[in-house]
């Protein structure tokens, strides 16, 4: 399970699915879907739209890019299911949290990580 997490942690940006994933942890899919959810307590898709969102998070926080390279950058496929995931998981859409988070002056990074990392 570590590895297919590791390797989701890697390569966020890239298309990974559950068979992928699966061969990646030698296990069945739906053994490793079982698995990974009583481990990590989140869906492998779940936990791999969460990661592609906090490093959303941070390119809204700290570049100039816009939403839709932000969007495409991290590993969506439409701007719309970006939109709708991140606000589900933030709370707010992408401009809005833009908007409202400042980049973080003088603070470690592992710090700000921990204090903005989505909950959902």
């Amino acid at each position: 399970m570590l590895r297919a997490r590791d390797a989701m942690d890697r390569a966020y940006a890239q298309p990974l699915d559950v068979p992928a994933l699966a061969r990646i942890a030698h296990v069945s899919e739906a053994h490793f879907t079982r698995t990974f959810r009583a481990t990590f307590g989140e869906t492998p898709h779940r936990y791999l739209q969460r990661r592609r969102v906090e490093r959303a998070m941070f390119l809204l926080r700290e570049t100039d890019r816009s939403v839709t390279d932000i969007c495409f950058g991290v590993g969506f496929g439409s701007l719309g299911t970006f939109s709708r995931t991140f606000r589900d998981i933030v709370g707010s859409s992408p401009r809005t949290y833009r908007k409202e988070a400042a980049p973080a002056a003088n603070v470690p990074t592992c710090f700000t990580m921990a204090w903005t990392r989505p909950t959902g």
